[in-house]
């Protein structure tokens, strides 16, 4: 017989404390919208909120025994269980954005520190090229810097410089091996 201060909700909680599944019906569809509501409440995300819900009702069936309705009504017991576990929820997701985030932030930053190595070994490898090319004839330096600077064939090259163009494949192919040498580049 329920006692004057407890709810049927209260009643069919105790119920379920000694194993009883018809008595977790009721509880079920009492107090779900209610953990639903709450959850929803602390999550905002609809699906996050039906996972906790799902779990505090499970905790709740096989908890039952622990709760007193002496201490507490079944919706508040269940409404504090739901706040804890979204709560809870909410930490963890915080957590795996900060993990994620920070795998983000160290692969930029490595991937920052290879764009800042490699662009100083760029500079370094211009700063060798223009050496080297300064060590050509001046010739040498122009028929090389049209050809692959200025992307012109060996014939514009020559009609550029108004050289004929075998001089100027003498030229190119001359100026081309100094730039190897001066560079180090073996011959491979």
């Amino acid at each position: 017989m329920p006692s004057p201060e407890t709810t049927p909700v209260d009643d069919a909680l105790v119920a379920c404390a000694d194993g009883s599944p018809d008595a977790f019906g009721p509880v079920y569809d009492a107090l779900a919208p209610t953990a639903y509501g709450t959850a929803l409440g602390v999550l905002r995300d609809p699906d996050h909120a039906a996972e906790v819900t799902q779990e505090v009702m499970v905790e709740v069936w096989q908890s039952a025994a622990k709760f007193d309705p002496a201490r507490a009504s079944a919706r508040t017991w269940v409404v504090t269980l739901t706040r804890r576990r979204a709560i809870d929820r909410v930490r963890a997701e915080q957590s795996r954005r900060d993990r994620d985030q920070r795998d983000v932030d160290s692969t930029l930053a490595a991937r920052d520190r290879d764009v800042v190595s490699e662009d100083v070994e760029q500079r370094l490898e211009g700063a060798a090229v223009r050496r080297c090319l300064d060590s050509l004839t001046g010739t040498q330096r122009e028929a090389v810097v049209d050809a692959y600077y200025g992307g012109r064939t060996y014939r514009e090259v020559a009609e550029r410089l108004g050289a004929a163009l075998p001089t100027v494949k003498t030229r190119i192919r001359d100026g081309l091996i100094r730039l190897r040498d001066c560079l180090g580049v073996n011959r491979g």
